[in-house]
């Protein structure tokens, strides 16, 4: 079964190279990185955010693939991997002018984290 992926316009910003038919994919991409590997979230200054990865391997790898390619079509997102002290984090930069595309990011990335965390699906909180 399929589920249809809405996207949000703060999301894909006009400066976006990447074809139309490709953007839900792309976003499938993220949501599926944030659910699986995200561990914590947070908004370190008003243009960058902070994404606290399970430090494995593939999720570093699916990580770099993922920001190389987003990169190609957004360049005006800067990517940060860091592998240090045990740890695995995505510094996610942007520019003022862009700041909403970064607030959709940590958005969709705290929605993912939290579905996964309760078993629920994405977008869908259960009851406490």
């Amino acid at each position: 079964m399929t589920r249809d992926i809405v996207i949000d316009q703060k999301w894909v910003p006009s400066a976006c190279t990447l074809p139309t038919a490709e953007q839900p994919l792309r976003l499938a991409e993220f949501d599926a990185l944030f659910a699986e590997a995200v561990r914590a979230v947070r908004r370190e200054e008003r243009e960058r955010l902070r994404l606290e990865l399970v430090p494995a391997p593939e999720h570093a790898a699916r990580a770099a693939g993922l920001t190389v390619r987003e990169n190609g079509c957004c360049s005006f997102f800067t990517f940060t991997l860091t592998v240090a002290d045990g740890g695995l984090t995505l510094d996610v930069r942007v520019p003022p002018e862009h700041v909403e595309v970064l607030d959709a990011l940590q958005a969709r990335a705290e929605t993912a984290r939290e579905s996964n965390r309760t078993g629920a699906p994405a977008g869908v909180r259960r009851p406490a």
